[in-house]
């Protein structure tokens, strides 16, 4: 399991590992039964307070993506919430769309030439995509 996190992010570095995690569960990366790293294993992949790791691990079982199994490890539930799993999927795009929409309202561009910029982005992918 690959995970990224920005100590420079206005985000907590434990909700990042909990977005993180809930979009790897959404697209597939990561499969019901999978386990997880332990909680110090991960914290020090991330060179992170194993503290840290553990609330990321407790929001995640709070929300049902995770269960966690004593003396056996954590693992993504084999059952996950297909409703909540939608939901998650559409926070990450919306989060997504937040930042890019964000920053170039903020560097000065109009709305008008954020949407064509994205009209035309989603042209080419499209059109890339039946190539």
């Amino acid at each position: 399991m690959e995970l990224r996190i920005d100590p420079d992010s206005a985000v907590p570095i434990y909700l990042q590992i909990v977005h993180a995690i809930k979009h790897q569960v959404a697209t597939g990366r990561l499969k019901p039964g999978e386990q997880l790293p332990t909680v110090r294993e991960l914290a020090t992949n991330l060179r992170i307070n194993p503290n840290t790791v553990a609330r990321a691990y407790d929001h995640l079982d709070g929300d049902n993506v995770i269960t966690t199994q004593q003396g056996r490890g954590t693992y993504v539930r084999e059952r996950p919430d297909e409703t909540h799993l939608a939901r998650v999927r559409q926070e990450q795009l919306k989060a997504l769309m937040d930042g890019v929409v964000g920053k170039a309202l903020s560097m000065g561009y109009s709305v008008d030439e954020v949407r064509e910029a994205f009209d035309v982005q989603m042209a080419r992918w499209t059109r890339l995509k039946k190539a």
